[in-house]
This record gives structure tokens, sequence and C-alpha cells, in this order.
């Protein structure tokens, strides 16, 4: 497993965002100057997903977190949001 930054195409994982955000158009608000992160296993097949807002003023925001139905229960969100509390400690 791995969690990567993901920088282009971010509307095509938009059916797994709207497992977390039901509107589209909420979600279009943040995914351009949100920061997204996939963790991805061996093959690269997406597991879960999220994405980070700065908010300004040093508050970051998870706007999204999202894990794949059938992926689910087995600590993949969990290992999301540690990886960006490590992340983001110092912010």
């Amino acid at each position: 497993m791995e969690i990567l930054k993901i920088e282009k195409n971010k509307k095509k994982y938009i059916n797994l965002l709207l497992l977390a955000d039901e509107q589209e158009n909420m979600i279009d608000r943040y995914l351009e100057r949100g920061i997204m992160y996939g963790l991805l296993d061996f093959n690269h097949e997406v597991k879960a997903i999220c994405v980070v807002t700065d908010e300004g003023n040093s508050i970051l925001e998870i706007k999204n977190i999202a894990v794949n139905p059938e992926c689910q229960h087995k600590g993949y969100g969990k290992k999301l949001i540690r990886f960006i509390e490590n992340n983001y400690r110092h912010f």
C-alpha cells in the first residue's frame, strides 16, 4: 500500500468522492483548490481517497474522505487519517 498525491484528473474519482459528499456541485467548490491523496494497493487500484484544503490562518480541513465500498472496514480510512496527521503536524 502507498499513499500518493493526486494532482491531475481529480474528477476521475468523482464516484468515490460522492460517497462522502452527495452533491457534485459542492465537491467542485473544493476539489481543484484542495490537495487530493489516494491510498493505492500494489496494483495501483485506489482503495481510499481524501481531499484536504487550506482554509487560511493555519486551518486545514478534510473536505472529503471516502473508502471504496468493497474495501471498507479494513483500516484504509484510518491509514489516510494518520497520514494526514503526520504530514501536516507542523503546518
